[in-house]
């Protein structure tokens, strides 16, 4: 299935890319083509995500990025204020997408009152494009109700070959949402999968290219973390 969405269907996991190593692995990322990169005011990546784009020369349209305000900064108080950092840390006047990272439980902050400043940071041009993170479809149907269908762009869940969420993937699907998968590799782990292990040999390509394509053909936005110039050329070229 291929993607016509506007997130770039293959991008890069910034998460442990902090410091003048993960400014590396990031500019490494880019100058094999990468042209996705996916950041957290968690991850503590923002600064080096934003120093390894000035650092590729690139403009700023070539590549796209997404930010996550974190389930610590989703009081009426702290959104805002915690978006406006995330775009001064990362050195840009708007991200393409904003993500809620998680969810929280209601006596913590109400659902309606982070969803609402999602769409206000989006309304205020902080964001191209919203969306969420580990949401249930039960936290979705909310959001659609409140926000109106196809408000969000994608929904960023743990998904692998070992984990394919197909009831979510299946809901997705008929609310036209895209999923983002997170952690694709399973940390580097699929390189031992014995049945991944066996296509790869077949195509003359690597189990985690194998497990890519499956996800991608899937139709999600696939983002693997590598700091690794061989092991990210060959996902960025995506040989299956």
């Amino acid at each position: 299935m291929a993607s016509h969405s506007p997130i770039p269907q293959l991008g890069l996991g910034t998460f442990g890319r902090t410091g003048d190593d993960g400014i590396a692995a990031i500019e490494t990322a880019l100058d094999v083509g990468y042209r996705h990169l996916d950041t957290a005011q968690s991850y503590d990546t923002e600064r080096t995500l934003g120093a390894a784009f000035r650092n590729s020369g690139l403009n700023r349209d070539d590549v796209f990025i997404t930010t996550k305000v974190a389930d610590t900064n989703l009081s009426a108080t702290d959104f805002m204020p915690s978006v406006r950092k995330s775009l001064e840390t990362i050195g840009v006047d708007q991200v393409d997408l904003l993500l809620i990272h998680w969810p929280v439980p209601e006596e913590v902050v109400a659902f309606e009152t982070y969803m609402e400043a999602l769409k206000r940071a989006q309304d205020d041009g902080h964001a191209r494009l919203i969306g969420v993170s580990n949401f249930t479809i039960a936290h979705l149907e909310r959001a659609a109700k409140l926000l109106g269908p196809g408000s969000l762009a994608t929904n960023q869940v743990e998904i692998h070959p070992w984990l394919q969420v197909p009831t979510l993937r299946d809901y997705a699907r008929s609310a036209g949402l895209q999923l983002t998968a997170y952690q694709p590799l399973v940390k580097g782990q699929v390189a031992e999968d014995e049945t991944l292990k066996a296509i790869a040999r077949e195509l003359d390509t690597t189990p985690g290219a194998v497990a890519l394509a499956f996800l991608m053909a899937e139709g999600h936005i696939v983002i693997p973390a590598s700091s690794s110039r061989k092991i990210s050329r060959t996902i960025s070229e995506r040989p299956v």
